[in-house]
């Protein structure tokens, strides 16, 4: 992602993101994966210990969305923590534009 330098299309950027931060789903921290037998598990962490869950083969396609839905969110809070960085540090250039201007 590519930050604009301009303060105005940074808050742009931002806030379309923070629009887009409603999940589609139940997001779900964790990785879908075969079991050796053929069937599916969801391997994620539980109070520091990593847990491994055995998925039905009717409920796999929901857990897979529910991953890519976390997903997508952990990549908007990250893109939106970047963009809010950005307005942190051209805050002074914005205020020396402005003329001191608030």
């Amino acid at each position: 992602m590519r930050i604009p330098k301009h303060p105005t299309l940074v808050r742009r950027m931002r806030d379309a993101r923070v629009k887009d931060l409603v999940a589609r789903c139940p997001p779900l921290a964790g990785s879908l994966g075969r079991q050796a037998g053929g069937g599916w598990q969801v391997t994620l962490k539980v109070g520091g210990q990593t847990k491994t869950v055995y998925v039905p083969k009717d409920l796999t396609q929901e857990v897979q969305a529910s991953i890519q839905e976390h997903r997508r969110l952990k990549r908007l809070v990250q893109e939106i923590t970047a963009l809010q960085l950005a307005l942190i540090r051209l805050y002074k250039t914005e205020q020396a534009r402005r003329g001191g201007r608030v």
